[in-house]
């Protein structure tokens, strides 16, 4: 699902279940990091690092550890912008060179209503009457979770490039389908703080695509080079 969702020069790795759980071992530092964790925690945290491994030689890099640096997110060989991402009975990974790409964020979630009340607190009011519209078009879409989700992609590419915290209402999300189906489609996250610097360009809105599949809505955003 998460290979439609990205140009070319991105790899991407996903995983249904546990089935890559145990095709690549922690390294020893990694294990340290989940050695008092309960089993579902370690089964995702190896899952998703086996899949990032895999996109590492599929960019011809050495496999190595992935270990976790400020507030939590990845840190990629040098040269290398990526990303991860797990729910339940789902991982997947995606790589690129930074020569290719500044930076990416992808995210996957259970295709389901987000829990009660959570929406006011993650949408703009403009963002919630949007999505009350799309729910009467297209009502076999969850939007409410596929904005969620969007914006966990908007965060995981917004992070490494400015290195600061993105509430979940300092961006508005507008949301498209695609013209053949409701199933698929693009948005746009406009910033409402100053963006990030790239090559000497400041950014005020980051592109990403959706779709929705297989009981998940997976979503995408790439911050191309200048």
């Amino acid at each position: 699902m998460i290979e439609e969702l990205l140009p070319d020069p991105v790899v991407a790795v996903e995983a249904y279940g546990d089935e890559e759980t145990d095709r690549a071992p922690l390294y020893p530092e990694e294990r340290a990091l989940v050695a008092r964790a309960v089993d579902k925690r370690r089964r995702e945290f190896t899952g998703v690092r086996a899949c990032a491994r895999r996109a590492m030689e599929k960019l011809g890099v050495p496999p190595q550890p992935v270990l976790p640096g400020e507030r939590g997110a990845p840190r990629w060989p040098d040269g290398l912008a990526g990303s991860m991402t797990h729910c339940h009975g789902y991982r997947a990974a995606a790589l690129a060179r930074t020569g290719d790409l500044a930076s990416l964020g992808i995210d996957a979630e259970p295709h389901a209503p987000l829990p009660e009340g959570v929406l006011p607190t993650v949408a703009l009011t403009a963002e919630q009457r949007r999505l009350a519209d799309l729910a009467v078009l297209h009502p076999d879409v969850h939007w409410d979770r596929l904005l969620f989700s969007a914006k966990e992609s908007v965060y995981k590419a917004w992070f490494p490039l400015t290195g600061a915290w993105l509430d979940f209402l300092e961006a508005k999300i507008e949301i498209r389908t695609a013209p053949d189906t409701s199933r698929r489609g693009g948005f746009r996250a406009r910033l409402l703080v100053p963006g990030p610097l790239v090559g000497g360009r400041r950014l005020d809105c980051f592109e990403g695509r959706w779709t929705v599949g297989r009981g998940l809505v997976v979503t995408a955003v790439t911050v191309p080079q200048p």
